[in-house]
C-alpha cells in the first residue's frame, strides 16, 4: 500500500460504486447459482491516479461472461475515461 498511498492512487471501482454495491469480479464454481447467492471476491482492481478521477465516465463488471458456455470464475472489468479531460 505504500506506493498506492504515496502516489495517491484511487481504487476507481470502489470509489464510484454505491456503498452497498458488491464489486466482485470472481465467483466460485461451488455455488450452484452464483447470481442468487452473489457471494464472491474482488480479485481484480483498476487503480488510477487522482488526476484521472475527473476523466472517469463509467465502469463495468462484465458479469455476462460468467454465463458463457465454458466460463472462467473471473470476469473482465473495465473503466471508461473521457480522453478530452486527461492531462
Amino acid at each position: 500500500l505504500g506506493i498506492i498511498n504515496e502516489l495517491n492512487f484511487c481504487d476507481v471501482l470502489r470509489y464510484y460504486a454505491n456503498e452497498d454495491e458488491k464489486v466482485y469480479s470472481w465467483w466460485s464454481y461451488r455455488n450452484r447459482d452464483w447470481k442468487k447467492s452473489n457471494r464472491g471476491r474482488r480479485l481484480d482492481h483498476i487503480w488510477i491516479t487522482e488526476n484521472l478521477l475527473k476523466s472517469y465516465k463509467d465502469h463495468n463488471i462484465f458479469k455476462i461472461a460468467r454465463d458463457f458456455e465454458r466460463p472462467s470464475d473471473h470476469v473482465p472489468i473495465s473503466i471508461d475515461l473521457l480522453m478530452n479531460d486527461i492531462s
